[in-house]
Parts: C-alpha cells; structure tokens; sequence
C-alpha cells in the first residue's frame, strides 16, 4: 500500500467525494442573497423562484456534509482551511525549506492525508490543522540524514502513520519508533484528565490500528510503553540514531528540558529534531524551554518555525 492507494481507495473515494461536488461558499451566499431580495420585492412564485429554493437546499445539503468530514464534529477541533493561514504556512515552510513549489506541493498533500486518516483511522491526530500540515509537509524537505524517526508523545499514532506516508512519497524507508505512556487519555500537566472527544481510549490498540494505515514501514513500528524520562525507557531505544525525533511528549518547561537534552544524544549528526506546539500560548513552557537550551552548550542549530513548531538541525 502506498499513499496513493490510501487515498484512491474506495472507502476514501466515498468520504471524499463531496469535496469534490463542493460549490465555493460566496456563490451560495449570491444565491441566498438574490432569494432573500426576490422575497423582499414581493416576486410572485414562479419556475425561477423555485429553482433558487432548490439550489439553496442542495447547497446547504452540500455544505453540512462538507462539514461533517472537516469539521469539529466528534474530534472537537475543524479540519477548514482559511487562505491566510494557508498562504502564511506556505511561506513559513518555504524559508525553511527554500523551495516555494516544494512547500505548496508538500502542504497541499499532507492536508489531504490529514483528512484520509482522521477518516479512515480512530482516533484523530492532535493539534490544528496548520502546525499537522506543517510537520508533515517540512520534515521531508529539510532532508534527514538517515531514515530513523523517534516520536516522543504519539496520543493514537495518527500523525506517525502521516509521517511515514510524507517520508515515503520523498523515496525514503522510514523506520518508525515510538514512545508514549498509553494512560487510557491525553496526558499534560495543568489539564483536566478526561476522555478524548473522538471517544477512543488512548491505547496501544488504537495506534496499531492507525499505523497499519501506512503500510509495511507503519506496521512493522517499534513501540515502548512509558515515560521519556524514564531510564528504562530511554535505555531501550538509545540503541541507534535518529534522523528526525518529534518531541510532542509532556509539554511543561522542565518536560520539553529533559526531552531536549535526551535528544542531543541520540541524534543523528545533521538530524532534524522537531519542537511541538512552540508558540503556542497555551503552553508557555515549550518556548521557554528551547531557548533556554539553546543559550547553553548544544549541538542543535534553530532553523525556524512553521506554525506552531520548531525546527533544529543537530551538528
């Protein structure tokens, strides 16, 4: 299987075909409008009047289905796309990158596998649309040395699978480890502990389930239950090093602190180590953690930020 067969398959040709029967927004609104005026003037009913009706019902039909695959329905966050945000992601990933047609191409793409997996998959990948294109789309760009890929934090293994599918489009053989404690829910310290708006328990199971959408390279992933703080956890997948680690794992300053010095001894020489959720407001600790580590002894060179994630490269 590969990420066109993920995406051509007919499970996905039926979730997806009404995006492609989708009329843009501001044609509806016109059609509205002119009902609206029409009512308004006293227009008697007639075959014109009734075909406004009908489209405005086809048009809203339309567009709830529309919503219900890219909206915050049971995953508590919306998959729309804004084109400001959209243009500024494009020329984020660009500068870091340095190719605009790479960027567009790889962010385009890597929207489309977000909407395949949160359909196909259980679960949903965390965070906003943006910062998930982002990743998915910069990481390839930015060339990793080898293809050994260590995620800190996975919640359902959603974006794993995406990360293995990007890396594959880019002809390489991603080797996926993966370390997350598997309490039942999302873990972070401050926030109430409860069930994920999609209903699936964080667990083992549902992250097998979810990187088996990505093939061989998401089935055959190595997974260690626990925390990345933990010896015994570390000791047990230090055995080689990695060409990109996300460190998406507790996201306080002294978590993201441990996670960071951690991955300056497993990454690879030119490894690319990405920061989740950098910037973001919510979790002030992150920032304050990487530049922290930066202003000491550190291997890591910062590259730039694309959304709300960080980008290194280790010397």
């Amino acid at each position: 299987m590969n990420s066109r067969s993920l995406l051509r398959g007919p499970a996905a040709r039926r979730l997806l075909r009404p995006v492609a029967d989708l009329i843009d927004e501001r044609i509806a609104r016109q059609v509205r409008s002119a009902a609206r005026r029409a009512e308004a003037q006293g227009a008697p009913d007639g075959p014109d009047t009734e075909r406004l009706v009908r489209d405005v019902e086809v048009l809203k039909r339309r567009q709830l289905t529309f919503e219900l695959l890219c909206g915050p329905r049971g995953r508590g966050i919306s998959r729309m796309v804004a084109e400001a945000p959209l243009e500024r992601l494009y020329a984020e990933v660009t500068a870091l990158s340095g190719d605009r047609d790479a960027a567009v191409r790889n962010v385009s793409a890597a929207f489309r596998l977000l909407v395949a997996l949160e359909s196909l998959g259980v679960g949903r990948i965390a965070g906003g649309t943006m910062n998930i294109c982002g990743k998915l789309g910069t990481i390839p760009l930015l060339d990793p040395p080898n293809d050994e890929v260590l995620e800190i934090g996975t919640l359902y293994g959603m974006f794993s699978a995406g990360l293995v599918r990007m890396l594959e489009r880019d002809g390489r053989g991603p080797k996926l480890t993966i370390v997350d404690p598997f309490a039942g829910v999302q873990l972070q310290p401050g926030t109430e502990q409860r069930p994920d708006p999609t209903g699936t328990p964080v667990d083992e199971h549902a992250v097998r389930t979810n990187l088996g959408l990505a093939g061989p390279a998401g089935a055959a992933a190595r997974i260690r239950r626990g925390y990345s703080e933990d010896p015994e956890t570390r000791a047990a997948v230090s055995d080689r090093r990695y060409g990109v680690i996300v460190v998406d794992g507790d996201h306080s300053a002294k978590g993201v602190a441990q996670d960071l010095q951690w991955a300056e001894e497993i990454s690879a020489p030119g490894g690319i180590v990405v920061l989740d959720d950098y910037g973001d407001p919510h979790w002030p600790g992150i920032k304050a953690a990487l530049d922290d580590h930066l202003k000491g002894d550190t291997r890591f060179t910062y590259l730039g930020k694309a959304a709300h994630s960080a980008y290194l490269r280790a010397s």
